[in-house]
């Protein structure tokens, strides 16, 4: 049987310091909808370990862009890093961590991590999406409380893991 990617998701990110947390975000969130919490450990890690390698060798004078990018093969979970730094990938202890030189000096820097045992690439079921709701299905909210909507939510979130990174 050939080992094909069944899903993947990716994020394109400006490399500054702040990159580290959103990365961390998009993972946590990605392998949460992905059914994956028991890899969320090991992933945060090295993808963290991932970015800030690359940020630090960014110039701030002149940022510019990688991408996180997971995906899942076969019986692993693929964590890929494309930046446009020159040499080695950054080592880290206790993960295999390879890279490829890419067309236009990108290189991309990856990791595998296996699914937990018994399960594939093509077990992980797929995010589904909740049904729209109708107005008069909004919940109703008392008078004291302010209503949030969604984009809100997401931008309070967004700017609590930014922050992290600044203590």
């Amino acid at each position: 049987m050939i080992a094909q990617t069944t899903q993947v998701d990716d994020i394109r990110l400006v490399a500054l310091p702040s990159a580290v947390n959103c990365a961390e975000m998009f993972v946590r969130f990605t392998l949460a909808e992905w059914s994956l919490r028991p890899l969320v450990t090991e992933a945060t890690r090295i993808t963290r370990h991932l970015v800030h390698a690359s940020v630090v060798g960014a110039r701030t004078a002149a940022p510019r862009f990688l991408t996180v990018r997971l995906r899942l093969h076969g019986d692993a979970l693929v964590i890929e890093l494309d930046d446009d730094l020159p040499g080695e990938p950054p080592e880290l202890p206790g993960a295999q961590i390879n890279a490829v030189t890419l067309p236009g000096e990108r290189r991309n820097i990856w990791s595998e991590l296996p699914l937990p045992t018994g399960m594939s690439a093509a077990a992980v079921p797929l995010p589904q999406r909740l049904p729209a709701r109708t107005p008069q299905q909004q919940p109703e909210y008392p008078p004291e409380q302010t209503r949030m909507d969604a984009d809100s939510q997401i931008l309070q979130r967004v700017l609590y893991g930014l922050n992290r990174g600044e203590r």
